[in-house]
């Protein structure tokens, strides 16, 4: 009797079982048809998807970690969310594990996806599924059509010039594509960069709102100029989808976006592959203005199953991960832009010749710690990395984008928001 009786003491042995809650973007549904046949067929550890759409993963990962209920031990969370759920207790810190794992090559993530998915404290809260920044691309045939010249790093204003004579509407090609729709993950992602190298910020160090200092209302009257008077048609309606189709479909020729962009326009079944050139974010006051954003794996503290849990997330971010989907989908379907040596397999600078130095730039020149020209009170280049960024920056983006179909003026938009980003800025001063 005493031989069937475990010490209180004991860990509970760990199920061979784990349930992974993550966005259904293709990449990662590639990753749940691969996951049975190669990670459970090895570990023999067995998976339980669950995939949502962008916001509802965001709302159900933000339930389920607040709670700590266990439900799921595995999740994605994005470069905006980790901090803030390291800080709340919510992710389980992952640096004992990257010690004992020795085969995961945590020096091979690079810099700024780790800095990104790192706690105050340093500890690595998250490991990246893939990771991408912003570019600026453009058409090739039409700018030698036009004997214009690209700059190798072009300023804003030089952007600006060049839009303005490759605009053609009576051809149906606009000067460029812009985000113009509103929403925090959509016009406002574009529109803070160019804040930040226009030397504006949304927050000052003490948590200040900034959205009526000259930098920002410059930048912001630049971006909405731009997009209105050489942009698409209906530009207020314009995403990212809309910005991809547009430049895939030949009506625009620029396009300013991520750089996960260029995949989908260099596929063989596009009509614009091999047509396109990609440079650097446009600069004006900073050396670089790409942002960063990386989907990752985060573990639920509460799960009880932590051991196979990292188990599933080192392999689901490993080089072996990328050399299986090389091998079986293809190596421009790898989900790259996380690790250094993926930029320097051959096999992927192959498929992504024509942008992988491009993104490796851009990635590897992207700060989240100082992305302008001045402190910020905490991370993130394209969003400010607090929970409250999600509402003010829908809001903000709802008033520029009624400025650009012209039913209010820029400086009125901003006054409007000053007032709303100071309220979110109080809740932190008094923290």
């Amino acid at each position: 009797m005493l031989t069937g009786c475990g010490s209180q003491d004991e860990k509970p042995v760990e199920q061979k079982s784990i349930r992974v809650l993550m966005v259904d973007n293709p990449q990662m549904l590639e990753l749940k048809k691969l996951t049975k046949e190669h990670f459970t067929k090895k570990t023999g550890i067995r998976v339980d998807f669950t995939a949502l759409p962008e916001n509802e993963v965001r709302e159900e990962v933000h339930t389920d970690f607040s709670l700590q209920s266990g439900k799921y031990d595995v999740a994605t969370v994005s470069n905006f969310e980790t901090r803030d759920y390291a800080r709340r207790g919510w992710l389980k810190p992952l640096d004992s594990f990257i010690t004992k794992d020795r085969g995961f090559d945590q020096s091979d993530i690079m810099l700024p996806i780790q800095l990104s998915l790192s706690g105050a404290d340093g500890k690595v809260y998250a490991e990246p599924f893939y990771g991408e920044s912003s570019f600026l691309m453009y058409r090739k045939d039409i700018f030698d059509q036009l004997g214009l010249e690209m700059p190798k790093k072009p300023t804003w204003g030089q952007i600006a010039s060049l839009a303005e004579k490759a605009d053609r509407p009576k051809k149906g090609v606009s000067g460029i594509c812009l985000r113009g729709q509103p929403g925090w993950g959509e016009m406002t992602a574009p529109l803070t960069t160019v804040v930040n190298t226009f030397g504006g910020t949304w927050f000052d160090k003490g948590w200040n709102a900034r959205l009526t200092d000259a930098a920002f209302a410059d930048a912001t009257q630049f971006y909405v100029d731009l997009v209105r008077d050489y942009g698409e048609d209906n530009p207020e309606k314009s995403g990212y989808a809309g910005c991809l189709r547009t430049m895939k479909n030949g009506k625009s020729a620029m396009w300013y976006d991520a750089t996960a962009g260029a995949g989908p326009l260099e596929a063989d079944s596009s009509p614009v592959k091999d047509k396109i050139g990609y440079v650097p974010a446009p600069i004006e006051e900073t050396k670089s203005s790409g942002w960063l954003y990386t989907w990752a794996w985060g573990m639920q503290k509460a799960s009880e199953q932590p051991r196979s849990a990292w188990e599933f997330m080192s392999w689901a971010s490993s080089k072996e991960y990328e050399k299986l989907v090389g091998k079986e989908l293809g190596w421009e379907n790898v989900p790259a832009g996380k690790r250094e040596s993926t930029f320097q397999r051959p096999e992927y600078k192959k498929a992504a010749g024509a942008f992988s130095e491009a993104t490796e730039k851009a990635i590897r020149e992207a700060d989240p710690r100082r992305p302008g020209v001045q402190r910020r009170p905490t991370l993130g280049i394209q969003f400010v990395g607090v929970p409250e960024f999600t509402g003010l920056g829908d809001r903000v983006s709802e008033e520029l984008s009624a400025a650009i179909v012209g039913k209010q003026s820029v400086s009125a938009a901003l006054r409007k928001a000053q007032g709303d980003a100071q309220r979110v800025g109080d809740r932190y001063k008094r923290r």
